[in-house]
């Protein structure tokens, strides 16, 4: 989807263990990347299927968000909610891991998520704009208009209140125009 990139730092590896740039402004700009950060977050998920989101902040809060993993892997989720964008109304996703060392970039206008693929799960993300509770709006993570594959065959997904009780994609619209 038009917005949203996977970065892989490079990763250094000799006997005492490694060393890895994880977040250089120069070789993004280079890539063509401009990036503000404002707040970073750390979130450990104790139990593979915990799921967190989807979550947005309206303008004129909107966040960029730049994802990686700290420990353990997750499933990494995306809508677009951008209504004059070729992609609006689709989801997309990407198993992001402590391994694999990726890192995503979830532009503004994307509700974004995210469920722990195994036990003890970091997940830190930076933030372009600062949490702002007044324009949080929480997406249903099981909207039926969305369809999206969680991937895991739990019976019950871990979620906080809020999680549970998010708005159908359809009174998520016209957001972002």
């Amino acid at each position: 989807m038009k917005g949203v990139n996977i970065i892989l730092p490079l990763r250094h590896n000799d006997s005492r263990g490694f060393f890895s740039e994880i977040w250089n402004i120069q070789s993004l700009e280079k890539k063509g990347i401009n990036l503000e950060f404002v707040q970073e977050n750390h979130s450990l998920s104790y139990k593979k299927g915990t799921l967190r989101g989807l979550h947005f902040q309206k303008p004129p809060h909107a966040q960029l968000k730049l994802v990686r993993c700290g420990r353990g892997s997750f499933l990494d989720v995306f809508v677009d909610l951008r209504s004059n964008s070729a992609s609006y109304g689709k989801w997309g996703s990407e198993i992001i891991s402590f391994d694999n060392r990726y890192q995503i970039i979830i532009p503004e206008g994307f509700a974004h998520g995210f469920i722990a693929l195994e036990d003890s799960t970091e997940i830190i993300y930076k933030c372009s704009e600062f949490y702002t509770p007044s324009h949080e709006i929480t997406l249903k993570y099981d909207d039926p208009d969305l369809k999206i594959d969680w991937i895991l065959n739990e019976k019950k997904f871990l979620l906080s209140e809020k999680d549970k009780n998010g708005i159908g994609f359809k009174n998520a619209a016209n957001f972002f125009i």
